[in-house]
Formats: C-alpha cells, sequence, structure tokens
C-alpha cells in the first residue's frame, strides 16, 4: 500500500472519516443522484461539525481535496480559506466535480465568499461539461442568499445566462437553472419582478426543460409576490 503523502493532521481526518463510513448511507445517497464512487455515506451534518473542530487551513484543504474522497472533497470546501483561494484553484476544483452535491458544497461552503465568485460563476454558466456548468448557475443562486452589498445590476447581468441555458436538458444543468433564477428572484422584490418576466420568455422557448424551470420558477416567484 502507498503510503499517504498528506499531513498527520489531514491523515487523522481521512482515517476519521473511513472509520465513519456507512455503506447503507451510500446507497440511499445514490437514489438521490450522488455518484457512489469513493463515497464513505457520511452526512453533511457530521462534516460540518469535523469542520469546525478542525479550523480553518489551506494545506489541508489541499490534501483534502487530492484525496479524491467524496466525503473528504466536501470538507475541504468547509476548511479551506477563501481569502487564499485562487482563480486556478476554483477552476481545478470545479473540473473535478463528479457529483451534484459536492459542486453545491463547494459553491456554497467557500466558491461565494472569493473575491473571484461573480466572474466565476458568469464564465461557468457557458462552459459545456454538466457540472461545471451546475457550477456557474449553482454559484449565481449562493451568491444571491449571500452578497448582501452586491448591487441588483450585478444579479441582472446573470439573466440572459440563464435564458440561454434553459434549454440545456441535462438533468443537473435545468435544476441548477431553475435554482438561480428562483434565487435571484427572491432577493427582493425589484428582482423578483424582473426575474418573473425572463421566466415568461422562457416558457415561450421550444424546450422541454426550459417549460419547466420556467413553470416551476414562476409558481414560487408568484406566490411569494408582497412578501
Amino acid at each position: 500500500m502507498k503510503k499517504s503523502r498528506a499531513n498527520p493532521d489531514v491523515r487523522a481526518l481521512l482515517a476519521r472519516l473511513q472509520a465513519l463510513a456507512n455503506p447503507a448511507n451510500v446507497a440511499g445517497m445514490a437514489r438521490f443522484g450522488i455518484n457512489s464512487e469513493n463515497t464513505l455515506g457520511v452526512s453533511v451534518t457530521v462534516l460540518r461539525r469535523i469542520a469546525r473542530e478542525a479550523g480553518r487551513s489551506h494545506p489541508v484543504a489541499r490534501d483534502l481535496w487530492a484525496s479524491g474522497i467524496h466525503e473528504a472533497r466536501i470538507l475541504a470546501t468547509m476548511v479551506e480559506q477563501p481569502e487564499i483561494v485562487t482563480r486556478r484553484q476554483l477552476d481545478a476544483w470545479a473540473r473535478r466535480f463528479d457529483s451534484w452535491d459536492v459542486c453545491d458544497q463547494a459553491c456554497m461552503n467557500l466558491f461565494r465568499y472569493t473575491p473571484f465568485a461573480f466572474e466565476k460563476a458568469a464564465r461557468w454558466a457557458r462552459a459545456k461539461p454538466e457540472f461545471v456548468r451546475r457550477a456557474g448557475f449553482a454559484l449565481m443562486a449562493a451568491l444571491a442568499g449571500k452578497a448582501p452589498g452586491a448591487p441588483d445590476a450585478q444579479f441582472e447581468a446573470f439573466f440572459p445566462l440563464i435564458a440561454a441555458a434553459a434549454g440545456d436538458g441535462r438533468n443537473f444543468v435545468k435544476k441548477a437553472v431553475n435554482w438561480a433564477l428562483r434565487g435571484i428572484g427572491k432577493r427582493n422584490p425589484a428582482l423578483r419582478e424582473r426575474a418573473i418576466a425572463v421566466a415568461e420568455e422562457i416558457r415561450m422557448q421550444d424546450s422541454r426543460a426550459a417549460r419547466w424551470i420556467a413553470a416551476d420558477a414562476l409558481r414560487e416567484l408568484r406566490r411569494n409576490r408582497g412578501q
């Protein structure tokens, strides 16, 4: 067996994750479309507790990610230091996404707190690989919920990208497009009205995916009018 090059802290964390492995959970995760390869079945709740105990560390996050273990990669997004992350690292991690939950956790736990978040959301929204493109729209949704000082114009710039991707019928892309549209629309009343108008435009596209995105978004955004 090849000896791990990871530092002692990382080896201890990986050993802890292995000790918590639950094959039954892996089977359950697979039913929700989560990639079961290199997956241990450790819940996100447990990972968050481990992350709080471990604290922030760029070297630890780097080595956790390099392990290739599903839960270790999610843990990496929780312990990474967003002020140290580079554009190159964001792109490298996004290219290695192989499951929607790792993608979404990375966007919510880490990517949205970096200085490049808006830039990367727009760039990845045009990407061809399924999970990179999903990351673009998942990041838009994450920013909508956690970027209090951002002006509306930054989110309005995402609407053409949302409309352009609405015809992408890949399951993990269309759900993220829908998530982004709803998330931006719930940010404030002005963006809600703009999102409703965009959803109406999307509904006119000759695409089953686009019609689903529009119908689902309109149902929620219209219900929340006035709130």
